[in-house]
């Protein structure tokens, strides 16, 4: 079973990993996606890669939350990253009008580039999107050959979602859907084709609720298997379906993807 987004690298878990990593191959779990989001966790997101070989699968990108903050080698040394680990995925980028302040032209800038460096290098990319899907759909067009991506923990209309399809979208479900309140999202994930459909964490956030672990007021990644279950009976397919599309995304399998 594969997480295909998380953060094992945000401080919160400092200290805490072997204990985390254990448990999570208790739990069953064989893989998991961690994502970097600036230059200044690029680093420790490759310590962790090379400390856990094949269970931390590496992905180096720019969240926009970060942009501001970039350097203006920024890119250089992402495709460098990217370069020294050729299983890297790109990610997570994307664009966000729901944080404080966005500038988008900025942040549409860095996405496009992003993709751009996804295609060349032939690496799957991570997209975080929230209140910017008209943008994220414009974007998208733009780029000609867009490389494999996923919108992870989408949280977006089921027209979008559709639309996105179009454009060869993977879609990833996190715990927090599981809430009561998130019905709506539940129902979009229902009426995706199962084939498209990956499971995620993205602990330490988005947790559960009723989780059956625990990592202070943090989401364990242990509960992919969790999530997992639920998801799988919402759609209507097996929990292996899960796996094997992410092993497909990933291209950890000799089944190629169709996009």
């Amino acid at each position: 079973m594969i997480d295909v987004h998380n953060h094992l690298h945000d401080p919160c878990f400092q200290g805490e990993r072997e204990r985390l990593v254990d448990t999570m191959r208790e739990a069953g779990i064989t893989a998991c996606v961690v994502n970097g989001t600036c230059e200044e966790d690029w680093p420790e997101v490759a310590r962790l890669a090379k400390r856990y070989p094949g269970f931390v699968l590496p992905a180096f990108g720019l969240h926009p939350w970060k942009v501001a903050d970039r350097s203006s080698s920024w890119l250089d040394t992402l495709a460098a990253f990217l370069e020294s680990h050729p299983g890297a995925g790109l990610g997570e980028c994307g664009l966000d009008r729901f944080m404080k302040n966005p500038d988008l032209e900025a942040q549409q800038g860095v996405f496009r580039a992003q993709l751009r460096l996804a295609r060349e290098l032939h690496r799957p990319a991570t997209i975080h999107c929230l209140r910017a899907w008209g943008p994220l759909l414009e974007n998208l067009k733009a780029i000609d050959q867009r490389p494999r991506f996923l919108l992870h923990s989408y949280g977006g209309s089921r027209e979008i979602a559709r639309q996105c399809l179009e454009l060869g979208a993977w879609y990833s479900f996190s715990g927090h859907f599981l809430h009561p309140r998130k019905v709506r999202t539940r129902e979009v994930f229902a009426d995706l084709p199962t084939d498209r459909i990956l499971v995620e964490t993205d602990a330490p956030e988005m947790a559960p609720p009723n989780p059956p672990y625990h990592f202070g007021t943090h989401n364990h990644p242990a509960n992919l298997p969790f999530i997992a279950a639920k998801l799988a009976a919402l759609c209507g397919c097996p929990v292996d379906t899960l796996t094997r599309n992410a092993q497909r995304f990933l291209g950890r399998s000799d089944e190629e993807s169709s996009v």
